[in-house]
């Protein structure tokens, strides 16, 4: 088996340098945008796979193929590693694989991710170059193989949780926490750039069994009710919710993960009456992460989901203070 890879590199790898650069970097990119094809879209995995895997592959193969036979520096590997991520990724927006908003999340992982590899690969072909074909076919195999070993490793419940303290008494802003109106246009700058954000929330019925919507731009958020503590505690399930965003991109993406891979389960809000008349309103969302590594993406995630709580539960901080303002001060005409 290595004779003839050994083989196969020799012929197919030239020797002037510019040409032997550029079959290194289409042949990386070529082969990593079909695994990751395939992993997407016939395994159905984005994690370690997608993340740290193939942007190790990226790093290593140009310098495994470009240093077979020829000397090569540790600049040199790093080089063509951050040449060949930055062709795949813009592969990936021109052929509508992902959007530039997923890309830019990536990409400080792929980055660091494709620096190791760059090393992995000056080191083989300095230390053991003899091993060159192996290890390529080692890096092709390990990207599937690993797709296939966490599809099936169940994601773990996260909480996120954002509070305010509001100048109203718990029934006011229990009566602005069921239900409210249409919200402004989003000033915060993660909002302008696909992420769905909340407009406004309606409710069909009262008390447990309700059906609470909470509309965001990219759809509804359908929320039967659970628990109907009125003023102290409503919780609902998510019995549908509607695409986490809409990538930035030239063409219409619609890349899996952005139905099925951040996918909320359950939420509350938890009124608490405060000394003076005041409310703390507590905004907790329960939610699955299907893309690995966890850590990394959960990082966005939280992020995310606290500045969609913080919309939400600031609008209901105007109204319902606005509200207690006019109970207040506003008295009938006589």
């Amino acid at each position: 088996m290595l004779k003839p890879m050994r083989k196969l590199f020799d012929l197919s790898l030239p020797e002037e340098n510019s040409r032997r650069k550029t079959i290194a970097v289409v042949m990386t990119v070529i082969l990593a945008g079909l695994l990751t094809l395939w992993g997407i879209h016939g395994i159905g995995e984005y994690g370690i796979a997608l993340f740290l895997f193939t942007p190790l592959f990226i790093g290593a193969n140009p310098s495994i193929l470009y240093g077979w036979r020829k000397p090569i520096t540790r600049r040199d590997a790093f080089l063509l590693g951050l040449l060949t991520l930055g062709i795949f990724m813009a592969g990936l927006v021109l052929f509508a694989i992902e959007g530039l908003i997923c890309i830019a999340m990536a990409a400080p992982f792929a980055l660091f991710f494709m620096w190791i590899g760059s090393l992995i690969g000056y080191a083989i072909i300095n230390k053991a170059p003899n091993n060159a074909p192996t290890a390529t076919l080692l890096l092709v195999a390990a990207i599937p193989a690993m797709a296939f070993v966490e599809k099936d490793i169940e994601p773990a419940l996260t909480s996120v949780t954002t509070s305010v303290t509001i100048v109203a008494d718990p029934h006011t802003v229990w009566e602005n926490v069921i239900a409210f109106p249409r919200m402004g246009e989003p000033e915060e700058f993660i909002f302008k750039t696909g992420i769905a954000y909340p407009v406004e929330a309606k409710i069909d019925g009262m008390g447990v069994g309700a059906i609470r919507h909470c509309n965001f731009t990219t759809g509804s958020f359908v929320e039967p009710i659970t628990v109907w503590d009125e003023p102290r505690l409503l919780q609902f399930d998510v019995a549908e919710q509607p695409a986490t965003m809409k990538e930035l991109s030239f063409w219409d993406v619609d890349a899996p993960h952005l139905q099925d891979y951040l996918v909320s389960k359950k939420g509350e809000f938890k009124l608490t009456g405060l000394p003076g008349g005041n409310t703390l309103l507590e905004g907790t969302t329960w939610y699955c992460l299907r893309i690995k590594p966890a850590f990394y993406w959960h990082l966005w995630s939280k992020g995310i989901i606290h500045k969609i709580h913080a919309r939400v539960l600031n609008h209901i901080k105007t109204n319902a203070e606005m509200e207690a303002y006019q109970i207040k001060y506003t008295k009938p005409h006589r």
